[in-house]
């Protein structure tokens, strides 16, 4: 685009492009880009005009007028603003602008964002007259509940039918929210080895090196302080799942299992401020090769490295 109209798009590109600009208390970052309709486009025209007059127009004691009413620019426009808010400052903002604050996508976007996957999400699509923020607010709270106490924290969910009560959709919930406290998640997965189970296998370990697949794992699942059954348990079903997503490797679950167990133990043995003599990558290789009888003393090398440089393999982060 050329002349008149070009200069007008580069002078758009500029002011909206990829910038961000402060009014108040309120930021905007709005992507030219996103907007590729030549309506919308012409709807941008118009609000650049308006944000220039706000910008520019300085009262008698040199102060900025305040950021424009969200209520008179077009909906699009004033719920990509309002999008960029979390839960907190949206009740805030629904002081000012009530319809807008209270929109169903804005709030669905939230709970969505939080807790990936619940099982009230597909009976709601049938449902006309249901609130969204009534519905993050119960969510919140069953979370506020799960992490004082987690058997109480699912009571909530399931009895307000926000989760159906079977294994495997309590097991998606948990894998699909990040705000779980981890130390109650443990001792509830403790006790439920049935969801358990259905949670591991939700994880895509494909083309990842042991150790790393192995930190990843623990950062979702806490390991415990001591090597008890349910460390035990974990690391049977993550051997197995392991194999199952990396089937070219032609790595046994037994195999998986002791190379797992070698590795949490070197862990241990390089990060532990109690231990001084620290153990040799040969002395590694040479236990690890004589646990699984199989020689390959470049993986075994590599793992130690990957342990040495990187840290533990399951810290945990405390009762």
């Amino acid at each position: 685009m050329g002349g008149r109209n070009g200069t007008f798009t580069n002078e758009m590109v500029n002011f909206l492009g990829m910038k961000e600009r402060s009014y108040g208390n309120v930021q905007i970052q709005i992507i030219l880009s996103n907007y590729a309709s030549k309506q919308i486009k012409e709807k941008m025209g118009q609000v650049l005009k308006k944000i220039k007059e706000h910008e520019n127009g300085i009262n008698e004691g040199n102060c900025r007028i305040g950021f424009p009413d969200l209520a008179v620019l077009p909906p699009e426009i004033s719920l990509c603003v309002l999008s960029h808010l979390n839960a907190t400052d949206l009740c805030l903002a629904a002081c000012v602008w009530g319809e807008l604050a209270q929109d169903q996508i804005l709030w669905q976007s939230l709970c969505q964002s939080q807790w990936g996957y619940a099982s009230i999400y597909s009976r709601l699509k049938d449902c006309c007259d249901f609130s969204y923020h009534h519905l993050y607010l119960q969510l919140d709270e069953g979370t506020v509940t799960f992490n004082a106490d987690a058997f109480m924290g699912m009571d909530y969910f399931i009895k307000h039918e926000l989760i159906d009560d079977n294994p495997k959709e309590i097991a998606h919930f948990i894998y699909s929210t990040r705000t779980l406290n981890i130390r109650q998640k443990r001792l509830y997965l403790n006790s439920r080895r049935d969801v358990l189970s259905h949670l591991i296998g939700m994880h895509n370990f494909s083309n990842q090196f042991l150790p790393q697949a192995l930190r990843r794992f623990f950062e979702s699942l806490q390991a415990p302080n001591e090597l008890d059954n349910y460390l035990h348990f974990l690391l049977e079903k993550f051997s197995a799942r392991f194999c199952q997503c990396n089937p070219k490797l032609q790595l046994s679950t037994d195999m998986v299992y002791i190379l797992c167990f070698s590795l949490i133990m070197l862990s241990v043995d390089l990060t532990s401020p109690h231990i001084k003599n620290k153990m040799s990558k040969r002395e590694f290789i040479r236990n690890v090769r004589y646990a699984i009888h199989r020689a390959d003393d470049e993986l075994y090398g590599h793992m130690y490295d990957d342990v040495y440089l990187r840290g533990h393999i399951a810290p945990n982060s405390g009762d």
